[in-house]
């Protein structure tokens, strides 16, 4: 029996086309993987079964009766639930009264009562809450424990899930595996979207993919593999090795001692870390979101002038030049070349309104010289990421703000590697980028090793940063608790490390 079923919907936004005569089908007692690119519809598809946008033709039937969800509410009138990538708590409510906040049902509120039923449903299904903790005392995992707990205490019996382990350690994601199959044991329906493929096989019973925007089938999880389904995803066979070569004549580039920074509250952002960054090797920076790993590498490129500690750069001529207290421009000055690619892409990396060749010149508008004449250049830069890294734009003049996520990414990188850098550090270079171009991408990285760069990588999946990395530094709450051989590491050790307390440093080489 299908407990949901989407037959032709389309949704667009003025002429963009999100979603174009998707079908879908969902059984009770399964898990149904959603996967496709960057772009693909598969966040609008699921956001029109969950209320928040309606679709501008098609039909939705559950448990075989045509229905109309033109709010949340309908969809949870019809018992369905989903579990956003950003959660939407309230920081000084407990467990519980975040699960019962808004739910009118004419009783009488009882918070004990309420705290008794979350225990229950915890216990059912092996989730581990504590009812009375407030949220802002409360790790990612648990959190997102919180949400998926209020839409079953709402009788949510189909649940989507978006990239639900974006945020998680290997361990809560196998914990949260778990659960998800006692819940589909249970009969309850589920849909995951995620990008992570062994996740996919791991966890799902069939998988339907999308690509820009259409349907292109729905597989047997038993009955297809990585390679296949990305075939189907990006539309053409990709390569999906990172070919790893050993690092040649290592040197010491980047030296970095004792460093520490407090935030704006005077917490400790970054404690005592400690590591170097050799030439010729790439250096994967693993943790939890939020552990000091986007911070370290701003304090490293000037950006965080409260910042204490030794940051040390070791020019090709082995002369040692101290970084700190120094500006960017300064840092650049000194010949020391530092390719930052931020998080953020168009609040740090890019101007939105500037076109793609403008973006390219960032770099050299200084005091109105000789680039304010010759554009040609940057032209050609321009061009060749375009060409090299597939970029998908009307042309070089578009501004950079029309072009999607992904997109905007491919711009940045593609920038930051042209300026030949000698330390080049790219903090989620990936994020929100197809399978396809992340590869790119990723032997982009492996290119500028071979040249002799010292590239610092930080990436959320740990499959890759085990695959591309010679050398792992696992950050746990802004502390190094440890540094392991990227080629002997496995993925538990490393996510041990990435929830260890402060402390562990037996790991480290």
């Amino acid at each position: 029996m299908n407990a949901l079923e989407l037959k032709n919907v389309t949704k667009k936004f003025g002429k963009v086309v999100a979603n174009k005569n998707v079908n879908l089908t969902v059984k009770s007692g399964e898990i149904l993987a959603v996967l496709g690119e960057n772009g693909s519809g598969k966040t609008t598809l699921m956001n029109m079964i969950a209320g928040i946008y309606y679709p501008d033709e098609g039909e939705i039937f559950v448990n075989g009766n045509p229905v109309t969800i033109a709010s949340p509410k309908d969809a949870f009138d019809l018992h369905i639930g989903m579990i956003h990538q950003h959660f939407k708590l309230v920081d000084i409510f407990t467990a519980t009264e975040n699960i019962v906040l808004g739910i009118k049902d004419k009783k009488r509120f009882n918070l004990k009562d309420a705290e008794k039923k979350v225990i229950e449903i915890s216990s059912k299904y092996g989730f581990e809450i504590d009812p009375k903790k407030k949220i802002y005392e409360m790790s990612v995992s648990e959190k997102q424990t919180v949400e998926i707990v209020k839409v079953l205490y709402r009788g949510a019996d189909i649940l989507i899930l978006d990239e639900p382990t974006a945020v998680l350690t290997p361990q809560e994601t196998e914990k949260l595996f778990k659960v998800l199959k006692k819940m589909r044991d249970d009969g309850k329906s589920i849909i995951i979207i995620t990008h992570k493929m062994h996740e996919v096989l791991s966890v799902s019973d069939r998988v339907t993919i999308l690509r820009r925007g259409e349907y292109i089938d729905t597989v047997a999880t038993a009955e297809t593999n990585e390679a296949e389904l990305t075939e189907m995803m990006v539309g053409k066979r990709v390569s999906l090795n990172i070919d790893r070569s050993e690092p040649k004549n290592p040197v010491d580039r980047l030296v970095v001692n004792h460093l520490n920074l407090k935030n704006s509250e005077n917490v400790k952002i970054l404690d005592d870390v400690s590591f170097t960054a050799k030439s010729g090797e790439i250096l994967g920076i693993a943790g939890i979101a939020g552990s000091g790993q986007k911070e370290l590498l701003e304090s490293i490129a000037g950006l965080h002038t409260s910042a204490q500690g030794e940051i040390t750069y070791i020019d090709p001529q082995n002369k040692e030049i101290n970084l700190m207290e120094k500006t960017p421009v300064q840092i650049r000055e000194l010949g020391v070349r530092l390719s930052f690619v931020p998080e953020d892409r168009l609040g740090m990396g890019l101007v939105g309104n500037m076109d793609i060749i403008d973006n390219m010149m960032l770099r050299s508008y200084k005091k109105g010289k000789s680039m304010f004449l010759d554009r040609q250049p940057p032209k050609k830069l321009a061009k060749s990421i375009i060409d090299e890294l597939e970029v998908v734009t009307p042309s070089a003049t578009t501004p950079v703000r029309r072009l999607s996520g992904g997109n905007v990414q491919k711009v940045l990188v593609g920038r930051e590697i042209a300026s030949s850098p000698t330390v080049l550090m790219a903090a989620y270079p990936v994020r929100g980028l197809d399978i396809n171009s992340s590869y790119t991408i990723y032997n982009l990285l492996n290119e500028q090793k071979e040249n002799g760069v010292a590239v610092i990588f930080v990436g959320e999946d740990l499959d890759v940063l085990l695959e591309l990395c010679d050398r792992i530094l696992v950050i746990s709450s802004g502390t190094v608790s440890g540094i392991v051989d990227g080629r002997t590491a496995t993925k538990e050790g490393v996510g041990l490390l990435m929830t260890k307390v402060k402390g562990a440093k037996e790991n480290e080489e």
